[in-house]
């Protein structure tokens, strides 16, 4: 019997359209799941959806299972919840999440799939592959008690990250953005916000996630003496001016980068990816990450719902997509 099902493709860079694809029987080691719901990166997504990924960085920004090559025509995306319809008996029947792109069936294997936990949502789970990155920031942090903490910028991994580190004890955590609205979801969250000329200086740590060059420049200007700017922001091709000098060096300040895709030996040598999304899919049983879903759509409906969540007329940090108990 054919298999088939439904899949979001980019066409071309700012047009995309649903198709009709061929699915292969589950071999044994593999899985068939079917989505419940996948969320939209609008960072990273809306930049593939308009065709902005430099050339340099085509191999860098592949997902997992994308098909098709940059700029387009290409299927893209990875933050996809399903239910497992065919596989492992231990498996059938559990909802999972799987870097998948957009799309109502897929067959993987099982290491691909990652059990969500009994006390997470499917629909919180989609935040699984941005709370993971959260994880691996927070562990290249590093932050001790009562550490002086600023997130600089409001997005998707900024507010992650903000929210795991405000689970240290004794710490001042503060988000910065320049988007006043970004206030209600740090209040959610149960943090701090500042706009950019108010935050509170003095930082032991600063995490700069707002991919601007103004955004870094005002991170080395809310540390105390010796402290450190953890960088987590891609910039691709895009060259970024620093004030290096004036008290840069006097101050003795410190940039480092946190890798999004591997988890540090010197840091966690006896953690794998494995046991880092399981540990972001354990932290999303709090209810409060919930904020960072900020709306909601139908799979039929991503063809022209890309368009205004890349042109910010849908403004987003996680948007979410559903699917039909048909699909």
């Amino acid at each position: 019997m054919k298999r088939t099902a439904r899949a979001f493709w980019l066409n071309s860079p700012g047009a995309g359209e649903i198709r009709e694809v061929t699915l292969p029987a589950p071999s044994e080691g593999e899985v068939l799941v079917r989505a419940l719901y996948s969320g939209v990166s609008r960072g990273t997504e809306t930049l593939v959806f308009r065709g902005g990924v430099p050339e340099s960085q085509h191999a860098a920004m592949r997902a997992p299972f994308q098909e098709g090559d940059f700029p387009a025509p290409v299927k893209y995306g990875y933050l996809s919840v399903g239910e497992v319809e065919e596989g492992p008996a231990d498996l059938v029947g559990r909802t999972v999440f799987c870097l998948y792109p957009h799309q109502t069936r897929y067959v993987v294997p099982v290491t691909a799939v990652t059990p969500v936990p009994e006390n997470v949502p499917a629909e919180r789970a989609i935040l699984a592959g941005t709370v993971e990155t959260a994880v691996n920031a927070a562990w290249d942090a590093a932050p001790l008690v009562g550490d002086r903490i600023a997130v600089v910028g409001g997005g998707m991994i900024g507010c992650s990250v903000a929210a795991l580190l405000a689970r240290f004890p004794g710490v001042r955590i503060q988000l910065v953005d320049a988007d006043p609205a970004r206030a209600s979801v740090a209040k959610a969250l149960g943090v701090d916000f500042a706009l950019p000329r108010d935050a509170l200086g003095e930082c032991d740590l600063v995490v700069h996630a707002s991919a601007t060059e103004q955004g870094l420049a005002r991170s080395l200007e809310l540390l105390t003496p010796e402290g450190t700017v953890l960088e987590l922001s891609w910039y691709g091709d895009r060259k970024v001016s620093l004030p290096l000098g004036e008290a840069f060096h006097s101050r003795r300040l410190v940039i480092r980068s946190s890798q999004v895709g591997t988890v540090s030996p010197a840091r966690r040598s006896s953690r794998t990816y494995a046991d880092r999304l399981a540990l972001a899919l354990e932290l999303l049983a709090d209810p409060a990450l919930d904020a960072l879903i900020t709306g909601e759509s139908a799979f039929e409906e991503l063809p022209q719902v890309m368009p205004r969540l890349t042109s910010g007329e849908i403004p987003a940090l996680c948007h979410r997509v559903r699917y039909g108990k048909s699909a």
